[in-house]
């Protein structure tokens, strides 16, 4: 099968340029100036007139099916990578859960067994640990080997996901020797909790008290403490969903003295704050962790993503419905399920508020919703490129086009939107994951089981950095 789509727009992280694209079978063949008036055939042209042709998006942030509470996020990974889809991400990372006292290959198995033969795009794993023991330190190796060279330590949810600093030392350390990266989700859940029992034991139980607790310094004393560790292993380190000024101070703070440092923000914190979590219990929707900051954390994060203090944008996307999973806390914050729903409105909400806002490059965008996360996490040039060669993950997108979010017309299996009637500009128009359209003019025309696992290879951290 080959595919030509005419007259649009590349836009690449480099650069943009007009031209045509080729597919043949699932890569890029050939890319050109008015390829068919040179000659070139193709069994179906797609004329891409007035809009961008981009790398599929790819999502290195999401929990899919996660446990969570007593209860699971809702999307399976045939329902969230459709809804990945249709906001023009055509390729997931999704975080594989070590339960304690159990293998990581136990983990690593089961989220094989849920993903394959459902998801409709291509996704890959990370591996969460939730022990750090000789015997797990040991299967990192043989993970990395088989392509899953990532792993989440905690510094959170004690007696859950927690990790004390020795434990996430050993890990880093591990890191050096096999080539992987420790992501960290940095919070000082110690502290935290205490701060969040005072709060209950006062009557003060509304989902707003969640983002009150979790204090922004707390985010920033964890932050510095993992990279330092990080640094003492001489190994790169990566913080996951980095909500507030507090930790970026620190992550630019180490880049800046020429630390392997990275981290992710997430739309949530970018376009949603704590005055979200303040309507009632209605706030339960909003709540996730790291809380929903207030609105003045709002431009120093920005700043961050145009000066790449912030490399990546991704989703956290783990969506509990607000009717019978969220209400698991109506009297008590800390009972709610944490987690929103985002994966499908991700490339969306960053072209409208980044680039039709001012606030970035379109360019710098196509950086932060594939090609950076493809470069992190072992994808490059296979994926988040428009390149001969690469997988023909493409996006048709239409800058100008208008739409609202809604939950009424969403494809994420959740029954509320954090972004309820926001009005957005740019939409994907047509999708292809590897050669194969996906999503056409609002309509889905791919195959469940038709996603693949990407085995990835760790990255070049050092030149990146």
């Amino acid at each position: 099968m080959r595919t030509l789509i005419s007259n649009g727009t590349i836009v690449t992280a480099e650069g943009s340029y007009p031209a045509d694209v080729l597919i043949d079978g699932e890569q890029i063949a050939q890319i050109g100036v008015d390829l068919a008036a040179a000659g070139v055939s193709a069994d179906e042209t797609i004329d891409a007139t007035g809009r961008y042709v981009i790398p599929g998006g790819i999502d290195v942030h999401t929990h899919m099916e996660l446990p969570f509470g007593g209860t699971f996020a809702k999307d399976t990974f045939e329902t969230g990578t459709r809804a990945a889809a249709f906001g023009g991400t055509t390729t997931i990372v999704d975080f594989a859960v070590q339960s304690r006292g159990k293998s990581l290959r136990e983990g690593l198995d089961a989220w094989h067994a849920k993903a394959e033969g459902n998801a409709v795009a291509d996704y890959g794993f990370h591996m969460i640990m939730s022990d750090v023991t000789d015997e797990t330190l040991r299967e990192m190796d043989q993970l990395v080997a088989e392509g899953v060279p990532d792993f989440k330590l905690f510094t959170a949810y004690p007696g859950v996901f927690f990790s004390d600093d020795g434990a996430i030392f050993r890990a880093l350390q591990q890191t050096e020797k096999n080539g992987g990266l420790i992501m960290m989700h940095a919070e000082n859940g110690l502290a935290i909790d205490i701060v969040a029992a005072q709060y209950a034991e006062g009557g003060k139980t509304d989902p707003y008290y969640h983002g009150v607790v979790r204090y922004p310094v707390f985010e920033g004393e964890a932050t510095n403490r993992v990279i330092r560790l990080a640094e003492a292993a001489g190994v790169p380190v990566y913080i996951v969903h980095l909500s507030a000024r507090d930790a970026l101070e620190e992550v630019r703070a180490a880049r800046d003295r020429g630390s392997m440092a990275f981290a992710e923000t997430c739309p949530q914190y970018l376009f949603l704050s704590l005055d979200d979590l303040g309507n009632g219990f209605n706030g339960a929707k909003f709540v996730c962790s790291p809380p929903l900051r207030p609105k003045d954390h709002w431009d120093e994060l920005w700043r961050g993503l145009v000066k790449d203090d912030l490399q990546v944008v991704s989703t956290d996307h783990c969506p509990f419905d607000f009717e019978g999973q969220k209400e698991l806390g109506r009297d008590d914050f800390r009972k709610v399920p944490n987690g929103l729903p985002g994966v499908e409105d991700r490339v969306d909400l960053l072209h409208d508020g980044g680039v039709v806002g001012g606030r970035i490059t379109r360019e710098r965008w196509v950086e932060l919703i594939a090609t950076a996360p493809a470069r992190l996490f072992g994808m490059y040039p296979h994926k988040g490129a428009v390149a001969v060669g690469a997988d023909a993950d493409l996006v048709i997108y239409d800058p100008n086009r208008r739409h609202t979010i809604s939950a009424k017309t969403h494809h994420m299996d959740v029954d509320y939107s954090c972004y309820e009637g926001r009005e957005v500009q740019g939409g994907s128009d047509v999708v292809l994951s590897r050669g194969a359209v996906i999503v056409r003019n609002g309509e889905f025309t791919g195959r469940k089981g038709a996603g693949r696992f990407v085995k990835r290879t760790p990255a070049d951290f050092a030149r990146l950095a």
